[in-house]
């Protein structure tokens, strides 16, 4: 997965392998490996990779789309509101 989703970004952002490899500081066979799934990049370079991409690094590593919700400032009660209605809508979608 995460081999995919950094040549198609590299392409997308239209960066040859040499390229990318001069903004990481690393060889173009790492990148070319990278995208090989010969090997993965390290923690390091999945933040970097994200960085140079503008993307997250969960969506580098594919992780299913999540999403957050700022609750500072609401109550315990308001916060319990919250997860409710969000397990009622989860469970009312799977219908």
């Amino acid at each position: 997965m995460i081999a995919e989703r950094i040549k198609f970004l590299r392409e997308r952002n239209a960066y040859t392998q040499t390229e990318l490899a001069k903004k990481l500081g690393i060889t173009r066979s790492s990148v070319n490996a990278w995208e090989m799934g010969i090997s993965v990049p390290s923690t390091q370079y999945i933040v970097e990779l994200s960085t140079i991409f503008s993307v997250s690094t969960d969506y580098l590593l594919g992780v299913e789309k999540t999403s957050t919700i700022d609750l500072n400032g609401l109550s315990e009660t308001d916060i319990e509101m919250v997860y409710t209605l969000a397990e009622y809508l989860k469970t009312k979608n799977r219908r």
